[in-house]
């Protein structure tokens, strides 16, 4: 039996966010509660709860949490121990207020209390940013092999396997990690479409050729300025040759593909995307807001594209959404029916756009749900607005609108719409399901698709496809061995 220890750090940071997450963002999960979030954990090992913190994302994390997260956290550690491994449920692009590659930092810590001889498995998402100094400190690596993300569970899963595996077989085994210096946003690299389609698919075929335990692909985060931020290849096995061999080989197939990434949706301007969605064709049209796509680190409190529709002649349209809670005071005051002078939006991110004001009938209030997904909008009272021939939903707090569920709990079903324009970047699958046409709106914001006028100071250039003239061989950046022999 092997003794495991349960933590985690999850959240995505984008450094052009003005929004601080703060410990009221973030779902805290200690004690039962905790082991619950992962129902395959097998009985015959024991397993102790510490401390898993997830928030959607937003802008840096806030320091003074963050300190106290991270203390709490090492506290439980040193209260615990000792361990045979550690179970990290992780994300890899996490930002702490003032400093840099906080995983990092974080890992390095948890090394020092646990030793040398404890196994650290970490499960990680696609859109990590992994550095060799957090890959030192772990035994064992897999992200997410999807994206938009259906394997969340079957990762988890995974790291816990392979934990458990090397606990037990007593030695770690031999890693690689290739930096590749390519970066792209997750709109233009998502496994749905080539050439993400076939890179992601090819990591099974090359496991059972290489004869790996596992191996990953990372496509990074671009809207973290730090030098980690780049795409990575990690593979693990039993064999030294093969498992560099696989990992040379992954990352020269995604240099080889650099330059065929891009939206799978045309994207355009706002205003293109709304001409466009007036010509005839398959309804409903859904647009993504995606430079204020709050599960990419936006705001989501930016009004320009809700400004645009209502500048247009836009009828039979459904925008999801805009949190105010002011707003949503004032319609809790006033009551459905009521006419109502708002000032929407333009709070969280001021420096993309102010409020937007309007006159507007309450449709609806509908409170939160009794039990709610965490991170939903169930979480908090939404509101529905009409202004025009435009529904709009604000919320009480930041939230995504990602299922069918979400928009018909308000009494509205975007699958008898005209036009649906979402915070949002890729479509999920629900929304994907639902759409008859849709395209990707180029909107402002702190994760704007237009990365050559991001500010970027930290960002270790060259890579591509900033620099596209780079020329790179994947055995540059190699660095391979067991844990504590890289």
């Amino acid at each position: 039996m092997s003794r495991i220890g349960v933590l985690g750090l999850h959240c995505e940071c984008s450094s052009f966010s003005p929004l601080l997450s703060r410990e009221e963002d973030f779902e805290l999960l200690r004690g039962e509660a905790l082991l619950t979030k992962y129902p395959f954990l097998p009985e015959q090992h024991e397993f102790v709860p510490l401390l898993w913190a997830g928030a959607l994302p937003g802008g840096c994390i806030e320091r003074g949490f963050y300190q106290r997260f991270e203390a709490e956290l090492l506290q439980k550690l040193r209260d615990a121990a000792p361990f045979d491994g550690l179970f990290l449920h992780m994300h890899g692009a996490a930002k702490v207020e003032g400093s840099e590659d906080c995983e990092a930092v974080l890992l390095s810590r948890i090394r020092e209390i646990v030793g040398e001889d404890c196994i650290l498995s970490a499960s990680y998402d696609l859109h990590g940013n992994l550095s060799e100094a957090a890959f030192a400190q772990l035994d064992l690596l897999t992200a997410y092999r999807t994206a938009p993300h259906i394997d969340v569970r079957e990762t988890l899963e995974r790291a816990c396997n392979l934990l458990l595996h090397t606990t037990q077989s007593g030695q770690g085994p031999w890693r690689a990690m290739i930096r590749v210096p390519v970066l792209y946003s997750g709109e233009q690299t998502s496994t749905n479409w080539e050439p993400g389609k076939q890179l992601w698919a090819s990591i099974e075929p090359l496991i059972e050729r290489f004869e790996l335990l596992d191996a990953s692909i990372l496509a990074g985060y671009i809207w973290a300025d730090e030098p980690r931020s780049a795409a990575s290849v990690v593979t693990m096995g039993n064999s030294a040759e093969q498992v560099r061999a696989a990992a040379l080989e992954l990352g020269q197939r995604f240099w080889e593909l650099r330059a065929d990434f891009d939206f799978e949706s045309p994207a355009a301007s706002m205003d293109e995307c709304l001409a466009w969605a007036e010509q005839p064709g398959p309804t409903p049209v859904v647009l993504s807001d995606s430079g204020d796509n709050p599960t990419a680190g936006g705001a989501g409190d930016l009004s320009f594209a809700l400004e645009r529709m209502l500048s247009a002649p836009t009828q039979d349209a459904i925008y999801a959404s805009i949190p105010d809670p002011a707003a949503v005071r004032l319609c809790l005051e006033a009551g459905v029916g009521a006419e109502l002078e708002l000032s929407l939006g333009g709070h969280l991110d001021p420096g993309h756009g102010g409020p937007l004001a309007l006159r507007a009938e309450l449709q609806a209030i509908v409170p939160p749900d009794p039990q709610p997904r965490p991170r939903t909008p169930a979480c908090c009272t939404n509101v529905v607005l009409r202004c025009g021939g435009v529904r709009i939903i604000v919320t009480e707090e930041r939230a995504a609108f990602h299922r069918l569920q979400d928009f018909l709990r308000l009494g509205l079903d975007p699958r008898d719409c005209a036009l649906l324009v979402v915070k949002i970047g890729y479509l999920v699958s629900e929304l994907r399901a639902l759409a008859g046409r849709d395209r990707i709106a180029l909107t402002p914001g702190a994760v704007s698709q237009d990365f050559a006028a991001l500010p970027y100071r930290r960002l270790a250039r060259p890579i591509y496809p900033f620099d596209p003239e780079l020329h790179w061989s994947p055995a540059e950046q190699l660095v391979s061995g067991r844990r504590g022999q890289s």
